[in-house]
Protein backbone atom coordinates (compact mmCIF):
# COMPACT_ATOMS: atom_id res chain seq x y z
CA UNK A 1 0.00 0.00 0.00
CA UNK A 2 1.11 3.36 -1.23
CA UNK A 3 0.74 5.98 1.53
CA UNK A 4 1.48 9.78 2.03
CA UNK A 5 3.95 11.29 5.14
CA UNK A 6 2.14 13.04 7.76
CA UNK A 7 4.81 13.88 10.73
CA UNK A 8 3.75 13.62 13.79
CA UNK A 9 6.82 15.98 16.42
CA UNK A 10 6.00 13.68 18.82
CA UNK A 11 8.90 11.96 20.25
CA UNK A 12 8.05 8.35 21.69
CA UNK A 13 11.30 6.51 21.93
CA UNK A 14 10.37 3.54 19.40
CA UNK A 15 9.20 3.65 15.87
CA UNK A 16 6.02 3.60 15.54
CA UNK A 17 3.31 5.07 13.05
CA UNK A 18 0.00 6.04 12.72
CA UNK A 19 -2.75 4.59 10.42
CA UNK A 20 -6.28 5.38 9.36
CA UNK A 21 -8.30 2.40 11.00
CA UNK A 22 -9.59 1.60 7.40
CA UNK A 23 -6.41 1.66 5.84
CA UNK A 24 -5.13 -0.89 8.34
CA UNK A 25 -8.21 -3.26 7.61
CA UNK A 26 -7.31 -3.03 3.96
CA UNK A 27 -3.85 -3.70 4.42
CA UNK A 28 -4.84 -6.52 7.35
CA UNK A 29 -3.22 -5.66 10.10
CA UNK A 30 -4.06 -4.81 13.48
CA UNK A 31 -3.04 -2.87 16.34
CA UNK A 32 0.23 -3.46 18.04
CA UNK A 33 1.36 -5.37 14.30
CA UNK A 34 4.14 -4.40 12.47
CA UNK A 35 4.39 -2.69 9.08
CA UNK A 36 7.82 -2.21 6.68
CA UNK A 37 7.96 1.15 5.61
CA UNK A 38 9.88 1.38 2.73
CA UNK A 39 11.76 4.92 1.41
CA UNK A 40 15.95 5.23 0.44
CA UNK A 41 15.75 3.34 4.02
CA UNK A 42 13.37 0.59 5.01
CA UNK A 43 12.26 0.62 8.39
CA UNK A 44 9.87 -2.10 10.95
CA UNK A 45 7.67 0.41 13.14
CA UNK A 46 4.61 -1.02 15.24
CA UNK A 47 1.10 0.52 14.30
CA UNK A 48 -1.24 2.03 16.36
CA UNK A 49 -5.46 3.14 14.60
CA UNK A 50 -6.72 6.29 14.41
CA UNK A 51 -10.64 6.87 13.11
CA UNK A 52 -10.51 10.29 12.98
CA UNK A 53 -6.21 11.92 13.39
CA UNK A 54 -5.00 10.52 10.06
CA UNK A 55 -7.11 10.62 6.90
CA UNK A 56 -7.30 7.48 4.72
CA UNK A 57 -4.70 7.30 2.74
CA UNK A 58 -2.24 8.46 4.88
CA UNK A 59 0.50 7.55 7.53
CA UNK A 60 1.56 9.42 10.58
CA UNK A 61 4.79 8.84 11.30
CA UNK A 62 6.42 9.72 14.85
CA UNK A 63 9.58 11.59 15.11
CA UNK A 64 11.92 8.91 15.68
CA UNK A 65 10.28 7.48 12.44
CA UNK A 66 10.48 10.65 10.24
CA UNK A 67 14.03 11.36 11.28
CA UNK A 68 14.64 7.85 9.57
CA UNK A 69 12.61 8.89 6.34
CA UNK A 70 13.24 12.26 6.22
CA UNK A 71 10.32 12.60 4.49
CA UNK A 72 7.58 15.52 4.54
CA UNK A 73 4.16 16.04 4.34
CA UNK A 74 2.14 14.38 1.55
CA UNK A 75 5.54 12.47 -0.04
CA UNK A 76 4.66 9.15 -0.30
CA UNK A 77 6.12 5.46 1.12
CA UNK A 78 5.62 1.96 0.50
CA UNK A 79 4.12 0.25 3.74
CA UNK A 80 3.64 -3.64 3.52
CA UNK A 81 2.62 -5.89 7.16
CA UNK A 82 5.69 -7.20 8.38
CA UNK A 83 6.49 -10.58 10.84
CA UNK A 84 7.14 -9.98 14.12
CA UNK A 85 10.47 -9.72 15.81
CA UNK A 86 12.35 -13.46 16.89
CA UNK A 87 12.31 -11.74 20.71
CA UNK A 88 8.80 -11.73 20.33
CA UNK A 89 8.78 -15.54 20.69
CA UNK A 90 11.47 -15.35 23.07
CA UNK A 91 9.22 -13.45 25.23
CA UNK A 92 6.26 -16.06 24.82
CA UNK A 93 8.56 -18.56 25.75
CA UNK A 94 9.49 -16.87 29.08
CA UNK A 95 5.52 -16.31 29.29
CA UNK A 96 5.03 -20.41 29.37
CA UNK A 97 8.17 -20.59 31.97
CA UNK A 98 10.81 -22.07 29.18
CA UNK A 99 14.65 -22.02 30.02
CA UNK A 100 16.87 -19.07 27.70
CA UNK A 101 19.89 -19.89 26.14
CA UNK A 102 22.64 -17.23 26.13
CA UNK A 103 21.94 -16.53 22.53
CA UNK A 104 17.94 -15.94 23.10
CA UNK A 105 19.00 -13.72 26.15
CA UNK A 106 21.04 -11.41 23.81
CA UNK A 107 18.46 -11.20 21.10
CA UNK A 108 15.88 -10.14 23.72
CA UNK A 109 18.00 -7.46 25.12
CA UNK A 110 19.01 -6.43 21.76
CA UNK A 111 15.89 -5.96 20.81
CA UNK A 112 14.74 -4.30 23.72
CA UNK A 113 17.60 -1.81 23.46
CA UNK A 114 16.22 -0.96 19.41
CA UNK A 115 12.94 -0.47 20.54
CA UNK A 116 11.64 -3.73 18.52
CA UNK A 117 9.26 -4.46 20.84
CA UNK A 118 5.85 -2.75 21.90
CA UNK A 119 5.23 -2.29 25.59
CA UNK A 120 3.03 -4.84 25.75
CA UNK A 121 5.31 -7.44 25.22
CA UNK A 122 7.72 -5.82 27.08
CA UNK A 123 5.30 -5.48 30.15
CA UNK A 124 4.35 -9.49 29.44
CA UNK A 125 8.31 -10.40 29.67
CA UNK A 126 8.43 -8.44 32.89
CA UNK A 127 5.25 -10.07 34.41
CA UNK A 128 6.36 -13.45 33.57
CA UNK A 129 9.61 -13.01 35.07
CA UNK A 130 7.57 -11.32 38.27
CA UNK A 131 6.03 -14.57 38.79
CA UNK A 132 8.66 -16.93 37.45
CA UNK A 133 11.62 -15.79 38.12
CA UNK A 134 14.96 -16.11 35.91
CA UNK A 135 17.78 -19.27 37.12
CA UNK A 136 21.17 -17.66 38.18
CA UNK A 137 22.77 -18.40 34.38
CA UNK A 138 19.64 -16.40 33.06
CA UNK A 139 20.13 -13.56 35.22
CA UNK A 140 23.53 -13.57 34.39
CA UNK A 141 23.15 -13.50 31.25
CA UNK A 142 20.76 -10.55 30.91
CA UNK A 143 23.07 -8.88 32.67
CA UNK A 144 26.06 -9.03 30.58
CA UNK A 145 23.72 -8.47 27.84
CA UNK A 146 22.51 -5.26 29.32
CA UNK A 147 26.22 -4.08 29.99
CA UNK A 148 27.41 -4.69 26.06
CA UNK A 149 24.21 -3.14 24.46
CA UNK A 150 25.34 0.24 26.20
CA UNK A 151 28.90 2.23 26.33
CA UNK A 152 31.50 1.12 28.61
CA UNK A 153 33.95 2.99 30.64
CA UNK A 154 37.50 1.04 31.28
CA UNK A 155 40.07 2.49 33.49
CA UNK A 156 43.42 1.80 33.08
CA UNK A 157 43.78 1.35 36.45
CA UNK A 158 42.58 -0.61 39.36
CA UNK A 159 40.35 -0.92 41.75
CA UNK A 160 37.22 0.90 40.97
CA UNK A 161 35.18 1.42 43.61
CA UNK A 162 31.51 1.47 43.35
CA UNK A 163 27.73 2.10 45.44
CA UNK A 164 23.89 1.50 44.85
CA UNK A 165 21.43 2.12 47.20
CA UNK A 166 18.39 -0.37 46.80
CA UNK A 167 16.05 2.71 47.82
CA UNK A 168 12.96 3.15 49.25
CA UNK A 169 14.51 5.20 52.48
CA UNK A 170 13.73 9.50 52.51
CA UNK A 171 16.57 11.51 52.90
CA UNK A 172 19.28 9.17 51.86
CA UNK A 173 21.87 11.53 50.83
CA UNK A 174 24.71 9.53 51.81
CA UNK A 175 26.65 9.57 48.19
CA UNK A 176 27.23 12.96 48.70
CA UNK A 177 29.82 11.99 51.63
CA UNK A 178 30.81 9.01 50.46
CA UNK A 179 32.08 9.71 47.08
CA UNK A 180 34.53 12.58 47.98
CA UNK A 181 35.24 10.50 51.35
CA UNK A 182 36.62 7.54 49.29
CA UNK A 183 38.00 9.85 46.09
CA UNK A 184 39.72 11.98 49.00
CA UNK A 185 42.15 8.37 50.13
CA UNK A 186 43.32 7.72 46.56
CA UNK A 187 40.46 5.55 45.32
CA UNK A 188 38.50 5.80 41.88
CA UNK A 189 35.39 6.02 42.33
CA UNK A 190 32.82 7.09 38.94
CA UNK A 191 29.22 7.37 40.68
CA UNK A 192 26.44 7.33 38.75
CA UNK A 193 23.45 8.05 39.92
CA UNK A 194 19.44 8.07 38.88
CA UNK A 195 17.03 10.88 39.23
CA UNK A 196 13.59 10.34 41.48
CA UNK A 197 11.19 7.90 39.52
CA UNK A 198 8.82 8.01 42.94
CA UNK A 199 11.07 9.48 45.46
CA UNK A 200 11.48 13.32 46.95
CA UNK A 201 15.31 13.36 45.39
CA UNK A 202 17.47 11.25 43.45
CA UNK A 203 21.20 11.73 44.06
CA UNK A 204 21.62 13.05 40.36
CA UNK A 205 18.43 15.77 41.42
CA UNK A 206 20.84 16.51 44.52
CA UNK A 207 23.76 17.09 42.97
CA UNK A 208 22.74 19.14 40.20
CA UNK A 209 21.93 21.98 43.11
CA UNK A 210 26.03 22.15 42.85
CA UNK A 211 26.99 21.38 39.06
CA UNK A 212 25.54 19.76 36.19
CA UNK A 213 25.52 16.09 35.86
CA UNK A 214 24.46 15.45 32.23
CA UNK A 215 27.95 13.94 31.07
CA UNK A 216 28.62 11.25 28.41
CA UNK A 217 31.13 8.05 29.28
CA UNK A 218 33.82 9.70 27.98
CA UNK A 219 33.74 13.21 30.03
CA UNK A 220 32.83 10.72 33.06
CA UNK A 221 36.30 8.50 32.53
CA UNK A 222 38.20 11.95 32.28
CA UNK A 223 36.62 13.64 35.23
CA UNK A 224 37.36 10.53 37.61
CA UNK A 225 41.06 10.00 36.60
CA UNK A 226 41.45 13.60 37.03
CA UNK A 227 39.68 14.35 40.63
CA UNK A 228 39.14 10.79 41.31
CA UNK A 229 35.44 10.71 41.69
CA UNK A 230 32.28 12.19 40.27
CA UNK A 231 28.58 12.21 40.92
CA UNK A 232 26.44 11.99 37.77
CA UNK A 233 23.67 11.39 36.10
CA UNK A 234 23.21 8.02 34.34
CA UNK A 235 20.82 8.82 32.34
CA UNK A 236 23.18 11.49 30.58
CA UNK A 237 24.86 8.33 29.34
CA UNK A 238 24.03 5.20 26.85
CA UNK A 239 25.20 3.21 29.72
CA UNK A 240 23.13 -0.54 30.37
CA UNK A 241 20.10 1.34 27.94
CA UNK A 242 18.13 -1.46 28.33
CA UNK A 243 17.26 -1.22 32.03
CA UNK A 244 15.75 2.22 31.75
CA UNK A 245 13.49 1.07 29.03
CA UNK A 246 12.46 -1.96 31.15
CA UNK A 247 12.11 0.35 33.98
CA UNK A 248 10.20 2.20 32.16
CA UNK A 249 7.26 -0.48 32.23
CA UNK A 250 7.82 -1.54 35.86
CA UNK A 251 7.05 1.45 37.27
CA UNK A 252 2.86 1.93 36.02
CA UNK A 253 3.26 -1.69 36.92
CA UNK A 254 4.65 -1.46 40.23
CA UNK A 255 6.64 -4.81 39.70
CA UNK A 256 10.21 -5.11 40.38
CA UNK A 257 10.87 -8.45 39.48
CA UNK A 258 14.23 -10.07 41.06
CA UNK A 259 15.94 -10.89 38.43
CA UNK A 260 15.78 -7.66 36.65
CA UNK A 261 16.64 -6.02 39.61
CA UNK A 262 19.76 -7.83 40.21
CA UNK A 263 20.81 -7.51 36.64
CA UNK A 264 19.85 -3.56 37.17
CA UNK A 265 22.24 -2.77 39.76
CA UNK A 266 24.98 -4.68 38.68
CA UNK A 267 25.24 -3.57 34.76
CA UNK A 268 25.47 -0.72 35.82
CA UNK A 269 28.29 -1.09 37.99
CA UNK A 270 29.90 -3.50 35.20
CA UNK A 271 29.86 -0.75 32.53
CA UNK A 272 31.53 1.74 34.67
CA UNK A 273 33.98 -0.55 35.19
CA UNK A 274 33.18 -1.13 39.14
CA UNK A 275 35.58 -3.85 40.56
CA UNK A 276 34.72 -3.24 44.24
CA UNK A 277 31.34 -2.50 44.97
CA UNK A 278 29.67 -1.72 48.22
CA UNK A 279 25.60 -2.25 48.12
CA UNK A 280 23.00 -0.76 50.55
CA UNK A 281 20.28 -3.14 51.57
CA UNK A 282 17.45 -0.82 53.61
CA UNK A 283 15.52 -2.94 55.92
CA UNK A 284 11.95 -2.47 57.15
CA UNK A 285 8.23 -0.63 57.11
CA UNK A 286 8.24 1.27 53.93
CA UNK A 287 11.52 0.08 52.21
CA UNK A 288 11.66 -2.49 49.43
CA UNK A 289 12.53 -5.03 51.69
CA UNK A 290 10.57 -5.75 54.90
CA UNK A 291 12.73 -7.98 57.10
CA UNK A 292 16.30 -8.81 57.58
CA UNK A 293 15.78 -12.63 55.71
CA UNK A 294 14.76 -10.77 52.82
CA UNK A 295 17.94 -8.74 53.03
CA UNK A 296 19.99 -11.52 53.50
CA UNK A 297 18.54 -13.70 50.67
CA UNK A 298 19.15 -10.58 48.50
CA UNK A 299 22.97 -9.96 49.50
CA UNK A 300 23.80 -13.27 49.04
CA UNK A 301 22.37 -13.12 45.22
CA UNK A 302 24.21 -9.84 44.73
CA UNK A 303 27.55 -11.33 45.99
CA UNK A 304 26.42 -14.45 44.28
CA UNK A 305 26.33 -12.86 40.61
CA UNK A 306 29.00 -10.00 41.49
CA UNK A 307 30.88 -13.58 41.52
CA UNK A 308 30.16 -14.33 37.68
CA UNK A 309 31.05 -11.04 36.21
CA UNK A 310 34.13 -10.80 38.35
CA UNK A 311 32.69 -7.72 40.92
CA UNK A 312 33.40 -7.87 44.70
CA UNK A 313 30.55 -6.98 45.92
CA UNK A 314 30.05 -6.35 49.95
CA UNK A 315 26.65 -5.67 50.99
CA UNK A 316 25.46 -3.58 54.24
CA UNK A 317 22.05 -4.52 55.71
CA UNK A 318 20.70 -1.06 57.11
CA UNK A 319 18.18 0.42 59.42
CA UNK A 320 15.46 1.77 56.98
CA UNK A 321 12.08 2.23 58.70
CA UNK A 322 12.46 6.18 58.81
CA UNK A 323 14.37 9.23 56.82
CA UNK A 324 18.61 9.13 57.18
CA UNK A 325 18.89 12.51 58.41
CA UNK A 326 16.30 15.60 59.12
CA UNK A 327 15.45 16.22 55.59
CA UNK A 328 13.96 14.88 52.52
CA UNK A 329 14.15 16.94 49.25
CA UNK A 330 17.02 17.93 46.36
CA UNK A 331 17.67 21.72 48.29
CA UNK A 332 17.32 20.64 51.86
CA UNK A 333 19.84 17.34 51.84
CA UNK A 334 22.36 19.45 49.99
CA UNK A 335 22.48 21.86 52.46
CA UNK A 336 22.46 19.25 55.12
CA UNK A 337 25.36 17.41 53.62
CA UNK A 338 27.25 20.21 52.86
CA UNK A 339 27.10 21.51 56.67
CA UNK A 340 28.64 17.80 57.50
CA UNK A 341 31.60 18.13 54.97
CA UNK A 342 31.83 22.26 56.47
CA UNK A 343 31.55 21.35 60.37
CA UNK A 344 31.08 18.15 61.09
CA UNK A 345 27.78 18.94 62.40
CA UNK A 346 24.71 17.09 61.28
CA UNK A 347 22.39 13.91 62.43
CA UNK A 348 23.80 10.70 63.93
CA UNK A 349 22.04 8.82 61.14
CA UNK A 350 23.48 10.31 58.41
CA UNK A 351 27.41 10.72 59.47
CA UNK A 352 26.84 7.28 60.72
CA UNK A 353 25.58 5.52 57.96
CA UNK A 354 28.32 7.41 55.25
CA UNK A 355 31.02 6.41 57.27
CA UNK A 356 29.96 2.33 57.41
CA UNK A 357 29.28 2.32 53.97
CA UNK A 358 33.00 4.86 52.55
CA UNK A 359 34.29 2.66 55.25
CA UNK A 360 33.99 -0.77 53.57
CA UNK A 361 34.53 0.70 50.28
CA UNK A 362 38.15 2.32 51.52
CA UNK A 363 38.63 -1.51 53.24
CA UNK A 364 37.66 -3.47 49.81
CA UNK A 365 39.90 -0.59 48.06
CA UNK A 366 43.02 -1.12 50.13
CA UNK A 367 42.94 2.31 51.84
CA UNK A 368 41.95 1.14 55.31
CA UNK A 369 42.65 -2.33 56.97
CA UNK A 370 40.26 -4.41 57.61
CA UNK A 371 37.94 -3.22 60.75
CA UNK A 372 40.05 0.23 60.56
CA UNK A 373 38.06 1.89 57.60
CA UNK A 374 35.04 3.31 59.42
CA UNK A 375 37.88 5.31 61.30
CA UNK A 376 39.66 6.28 58.00
CA UNK A 377 36.21 7.66 56.65
CA UNK A 378 35.86 9.43 59.86
CA UNK A 379 38.44 11.00 60.26
CA UNK A 380 38.52 11.86 56.36
CA UNK A 381 35.77 13.98 57.11
CA UNK A 382 37.03 15.41 60.40
CA UNK A 383 40.06 17.00 58.97
CA UNK A 384 38.74 18.24 55.78
CA UNK A 385 40.14 16.29 53.02
CA UNK A 386 36.87 15.31 52.52
CA UNK A 387 34.98 18.55 51.71
CA UNK A 388 38.12 19.62 49.79
CA UNK A 389 37.65 16.95 47.57
CA UNK A 390 34.39 17.43 47.23
CA UNK A 391 35.21 20.92 45.92
CA UNK A 392 37.12 19.36 43.34
CA UNK A 393 34.34 17.45 42.10
CA UNK A 394 32.25 20.20 42.08
CA UNK A 395 34.32 22.15 40.12
CA UNK A 396 35.41 19.54 37.59
CA UNK A 397 32.08 19.26 36.62
CA UNK A 398 31.48 22.69 36.09
CA UNK A 399 30.06 24.46 39.61
CA UNK A 400 31.24 26.83 41.99
CA UNK A 401 33.74 24.86 44.30
CA UNK A 402 33.26 27.59 47.04
CA UNK A 403 29.09 27.44 47.75
CA UNK A 404 28.67 26.55 51.31
CA UNK A 405 25.84 25.19 53.03
CA UNK A 406 24.45 28.63 53.74
CA UNK A 407 24.05 29.18 50.19
CA UNK A 408 21.53 26.59 49.14
CA UNK A 409 18.71 28.17 48.68
CA UNK A 410 15.30 26.40 50.17
CA UNK A 411 11.41 27.18 49.72
CA UNK A 412 10.20 30.03 50.45
CA UNK A 413 7.21 29.21 51.87
CA UNK A 414 7.09 27.04 54.97
CA UNK A 415 4.17 25.68 57.10
CA UNK A 416 4.73 23.67 60.86
CA UNK A 417 2.72 20.10 61.15
CA UNK A 418 2.49 20.21 65.41
CA UNK A 419 2.33 17.86 67.46
CA UNK A 420 -1.08 17.17 68.53
CA UNK A 421 -0.36 15.68 72.20
CA UNK A 422 2.65 15.21 74.69
CA UNK A 423 4.21 12.08 74.30
CA UNK A 424 6.64 10.61 71.92
CA UNK A 425 6.70 9.54 68.01
CA UNK A 426 6.07 6.17 68.17
CA UNK A 427 5.39 5.53 64.28
CA UNK A 428 7.05 7.27 61.22
CA UNK A 429 5.59 7.09 57.60
CA UNK A 430 8.06 7.08 54.86
CA UNK A 431 5.99 6.77 52.25
CA UNK A 432 4.10 9.92 53.73
CA UNK A 433 6.86 11.55 54.42
CA UNK A 434 8.24 11.21 50.87
CA UNK A 435 4.75 11.83 49.75
CA UNK A 436 4.41 15.10 51.72
CA UNK A 437 7.46 16.12 50.07
CA UNK A 438 6.36 15.49 46.30
CA UNK A 439 3.01 17.45 47.24
CA UNK A 440 5.44 20.12 48.12
CA UNK A 441 7.08 20.22 44.86
CA UNK A 442 10.01 18.22 45.27
CA UNK A 443 11.97 17.12 42.93
CA UNK A 444 11.35 19.33 40.55
CA UNK A 445 10.91 22.26 42.65
CA UNK A 446 14.40 22.00 44.16
CA UNK A 447 13.30 23.79 47.42
CA UNK A 448 11.00 21.82 48.26
CA UNK A 449 10.83 19.46 50.94
CA UNK A 450 10.19 18.55 54.24
CA UNK A 451 12.46 19.14 57.92
CA UNK A 452 12.51 16.61 60.12
CA UNK A 453 12.46 18.04 63.82
CA UNK A 454 11.45 15.22 65.68
CA UNK A 455 12.22 11.21 64.76
CA UNK A 456 10.89 7.72 66.20
CA UNK A 457 11.30 7.80 69.97
CA UNK A 458 11.68 11.64 71.04
CA UNK A 459 9.59 13.46 73.00
CA UNK A 460 7.15 16.05 72.03
CA UNK A 461 5.05 18.39 73.44
CA UNK A 462 1.27 19.45 72.53
CA UNK A 463 2.21 22.40 70.07
CA UNK A 464 5.46 21.52 69.28
CA UNK A 465 6.91 21.86 65.48
CA UNK A 466 7.63 17.89 64.48
CA UNK A 467 8.08 19.03 60.71
CA UNK A 468 8.49 21.64 58.60
CA UNK A 469 7.33 21.80 55.12
CA UNK A 470 8.80 23.98 52.47
CA UNK A 471 7.33 24.54 49.32
CA UNK A 472 8.83 26.99 46.13
CA UNK A 473 5.59 27.65 45.57
CA UNK A 474 2.48 28.91 47.90
CA UNK A 475 -0.14 26.23 46.45
CA UNK A 476 1.65 23.44 46.14
CA UNK A 477 2.23 24.44 50.18
CA UNK A 478 -1.56 24.42 50.29
CA UNK A 479 -1.81 20.61 48.65
CA UNK A 480 1.04 19.41 51.21
CA UNK A 481 -0.61 20.55 54.18
CA UNK A 482 -3.45 19.27 52.92
CA UNK A 483 -2.38 15.74 52.27
CA UNK A 484 -0.39 15.83 56.09
CA UNK A 485 -4.05 16.71 57.22
CA UNK A 486 -5.57 13.86 55.65
CA UNK A 487 -2.83 11.37 55.85
CA UNK A 488 -0.71 12.23 59.54
CA UNK A 489 3.07 11.11 58.26
CA UNK A 490 3.89 10.68 62.26
CA UNK A 491 1.84 9.25 65.56
CA UNK A 492 2.39 10.42 68.30
CA UNK A 493 1.87 7.97 71.57
CA UNK A 494 -1.81 8.58 73.42
CA UNK A 495 -2.85 10.56 70.12
CA UNK A 496 -6.26 10.55 69.49
CA UNK A 497 -7.50 10.17 66.03
CA UNK A 498 -11.28 10.75 66.17
CA UNK A 499 -14.36 11.38 68.68
CA UNK A 500 -17.13 10.01 67.54
CA UNK A 501 -20.03 10.74 69.78
CA UNK A 502 -23.31 10.73 67.53
CA UNK A 503 -23.98 8.68 64.34
CA UNK A 504 -24.21 10.52 61.12
CA UNK A 505 -25.58 9.37 57.64
CA UNK A 506 -26.50 6.08 58.27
Amino acid sequence: MQLKVQPIDIKVGKYKVVMNSMDAKELGVYEGDRVRVRNHVTLTAIVDFTEDMIAPGMIGVYHEVQEQLGKQWTEAVEVEPAEKPKSAHIVRKVMDGKKLDRDEVNLLVRDIVEENLSDVELAAFITSTYIRDLSDDETEWLTRAMIETGEQIKFASSPIMDKHSIGGVPGNKITLLIVPIVAANGLLIPKTSSRAITGAGGTADLMEILAPVDFTAAQIKEMTEKVGGVIVWGGGTNIAPADDKLIKIEYPLSVDPHCQLLASIMAKKGAVGAQKVVIDIPIGPGTKILDVKAGRKLARDLISLGERLGMDVDCALTYGASPVGRTVGPALEVREALKVLETMEGPNSFIEKSVILAGMLLEMGGAAPRGQGRELALETLRNGKALAKMKEIIAIQGGNPDITHKDIAVGQYTAEILAPSNGYIIEFYNKRIVHLARSAGAPNDKGSGVLIHKKRGESVEKGQPVLTVYADKKEKLADAVRYAREFPPIFVEGMLIERVDEIKGL
